[in-house]
């Protein structure tokens, strides 16, 4: 028996100033998202219906501390609260309630399985700006007039974990929580050092990740992304963020391995979050490759990765 992950739910970090961080995870798109009963916690939202997107834990020091996701049942709960190191089933503090369990990977990174949550009401956006190309051309009579704004965030996409062994990580995910890879990321003799893993939801069709798993001599978090409405999104928001003077990382462009058109900026403690769009969609037809590349390769075409991305 496994559990069956459905989806991200948060990504929680401990920083030395909330107030910073939500000025900074507003002005990325995001809004609060309610209240902990200890104060020294920000909670937010994107505007789609998933409670809680973005966790920050008042501290002495700034650091990742793990990620949720969403399970299916009450019984997937049960399993995981019998694996080895797994916590007692608890209520889940967050907005939306519900209940979890907190496990450990085998590097030790907190990952919290919730199944109950109630879904938020979903917040106003703007529809997507039809896009003519070549072959097709559906917006008619009707201009796009984009300047720099915040781009409002929809939801938590995918995170990027760096871990000791590729293998025993990916494998760890399979285990417990049903995951399945989509590609890999492998040296020229085949040996996986990146696991691309998504949500099995069978012939539904869902992102080409959810995860990736890459080995990597520090053990954490590489970043997560979050999605915005359309390509439009993403550079209104280049644009807004680079006015009020936070630090860009690399943006904008497009990925090889899951096609995304990507933004990546720090906030100001450090952490690597990303807007994107566009990504690719697959089922359980799609056949995982190895990539045997260099890191460069992983972009396609945009502003060149610089060093401290592979950092």
């Amino acid at each position: 028996m496994t559990a069956k992950a459905q989806s991200l739910a948060y990504v929680a970090f401990q920083v030395t100033d909330l107030a910073l961080m939500r000025q900074f995870m507003t002005d990325f798109g995001m809004y609060p998202a309610g209240a902990c009963d200890d104060g020294d916690t920000l909670l937010m939202r994107g505007v789609g219906t998933t409670p809680v997107i973005h966790v920050s834990h008042l501290g002495e020091d700034n650091r990742f501390l793990g990620l949720a996701l969403n399970v299916s049942s009450a019984e997937d709960l049960r399993f995981l609260s019998n694996q080895p190191g797994a916590s007692a089933i608890e209520d889940n503090p967050l907005p939306g309630g519900g209940q979890r369990v907190r496990l450990r990977t085998p590097d030790g990174i907190e990952i919290i399985a919730l199944h109950g949550v109630q879904p938020a009401a979903p917040l106003p956006v703007r529809s997507v700006h039809l896009f003519n190309n070549a072959a097709e051309q559906p917006r008619v009579n009707n201009s796009i007039r984009a300047r720099a704004a915040i781009a409002p965030v929809l939801s938590l996409g995918h995170c990027v974990l760096r871990v000791s062994n590729c293998r025993e990580s990916s494998d760890w995910f399979t285990h417990h929580f049903g995951m399945v890879i989509s590609d890999f990321i492998s040296t020229p003799a085949l040996y996986p050092i990146g696991a691309f893993m998504r949500f099995d939801h069978g012939e539904a069709l869902v992102d080409h990740h959810s995860l990736l798993i890459n080995e990597a001599d520090e053990i954490g978090l590489h970043h997560c992304g979050f999605e915005v409405q359309d390509l439009d999104a993403v550079y209104t928001a280049h644009e807004y963020l680079m006015e009020q003077g936070y630090e860009l990382e690399c943006g904008v462009g497009r990925h090889l391995l899951g096609s995304q058109i990507y933004d990546y900026w720090r906030d100001p403690f450090g952490n690597r979050v990303e807007h994107y769009t566009d990504g690719d969609r697959v089922n359980h037809h799609h056949q995982a490759t190895h990539f045997t590349g260099s890191g460069d390769g992983t972009t396609q075409w945009g502003m060149k990765v610089p060093p401290s991305f592979f950092s």
